[in-house]
């Protein structure tokens, strides 16, 4: 199974308060790039294309030392964990209750980040294959809508291990690319940005933790949506 956020959190807990775990700013990132248009349907060997490597991972969120933890081809469910399941897919990514109803047919889930307990980073990258166009832009618009409700109010998370409260910011929408914030109250500023774009018969998802950020997960979205571009050209 792939290392969740509420692991994420766990090990950011630990490090604080360990005294351990030190604030790094990431490197500049460019802006979203606009979506290609007509790009022909991608199928199940275009997946590992579209994702990132761990290199340009590390460089997106100014660290050296991320590596892959956890790469998967099924969905999880954190449901139980959060304080509105109605929020789910605004406080995760990848998960199976958010895309059961969506007709799609594979995916891929990367996690990575820095070894030991005081990790500096947590990145995620999602690739996500649908029948078509409709369906993949279906999913797209019904994420925006639930991202939009949950925007401005306070999560819980709680896995029986982790309690963690996260304050969830306003969507930003930029044609087809979503991002939102959350931040964790009392972590040191410890924040997320979740990014959601798509491309044809792909959407992505990609998930930037640190103590500082800018846009490293809408850079992430943009970048694989080029990948899938290029990949069938």
């Amino acid at each position: 199974m792939r290392t969740g956020r509420i692991a994420a959190v766990a090990l950011v807990a630990v490090a604080l308060l360990a005294g351990c775990a030190n604030t790094v700013s990431g490197t500049a990132v460019r802006p979203a790039d606009i979506v290609p248009a007509d790009v022909p349907p991608l199928s199940d060997t275009h997946l590992a294309e579209v994702l990132l490597t761990i290199g340009e991972l590390n460089g997106i969120v100014g660290s050296t030392r991320m590596t892959i933890t956890s790469d998967v081809e099924e969905m999880t469910d954190h449901s139980g964990a959060v304080s509105d399941p109605a929020c789910l897919g605004a406080m995760f990514g990848a998960e199976e209750p958010v895309y059961a109803d969506s007709d799609w047919t594979t995916m891929r889930d990367q996690v990575a980040r820095e070894p030991g307990e005081g990790n500096e980073h947590w990145v995620e990258q999602t690739a996500v294959l649908y029948p078509s166009e409709r369906e993949a832009r279906r999913f797209f618009d019904s994420a925006r809508a639930m991202w939009d409700t949950c925007s401005g109010i306070e999560l819980t998370v709680d896995d029986g291990v982790v309690h963690s409260v996260w304050d969830m910011e306003s969507v930003i929408a930029d044609g087809s690319l979503l991002t939102q914030m959350s931040v964790q109250r009392d972590a040191d500023g410890w924040a997320c940005q979740h990014a959601l774009s798509a491309v044809s018969n792909l959407t992505v998802e990609a998930w930037a933790c640190a103590f500082t950020l800018a846009d490293e997960a809408a850079t992430m979205a943009t970048e694989m949506v080029a990948n899938a571009a290029e990949a069938v050209r």
